[in-house]
């Protein structure tokens, strides 16, 4: 940081990324942030989604954390719940693939279904 200025935009960046995380009745994706999430690179996985929602314009996606799924070896994993439609858990996900799921999923409601682990039934 060299101004207060800097200071400022540094702020006003964290605080539209935190807004992502705030929004209610719109899609949601949880990041499975346990230690073992951690490890196989959730938080790479985590900012990916981050970057990604914002770079489509999309304020209207929940990004929230829960611990770990179990299912250690298929970490990093995300769910995407989108209102009306049966919950996603995907695993062994990627920044690359974050992008993939955002767009192909979130966005236009298809399931990326060879990273699909398991898929609930609908009306979450």
């Amino acid at each position: 940081m060299k101004s207060v200025q800097e200071l400022r935009e540094l702020r006003e960046r964290a605080k539209a990324a935190l807004a992502v995380r705030d929004k209610e009745g719109g899609p949601r994706i949880v990041v499975c942030m346990g230690t073992c999430g951690i490890a196989a690179g959730a938080r790479d996985v985590l900012r990916s989604l981050l970057e990604e929602l914002e770079r489509q314009g999309r304020d209207d996606v929940t990004i929230t954390q829960t611990g770990c799924k179990g299912l250690c070896d298929r970490e990093p994993m995300i769910d995407v719940l989108i209102p009306g439609s049966a919950p996603v858990t995907y695993g062994s996900v990627t920044p690359d693939l974050v992008r993939r799921i955002v767009d192909d999923h979130v966005i236009k409601g298809q399931v990326v279904s060879e990273y699909a682990i398991a898929i609930g039934s609908e009306g979450n």
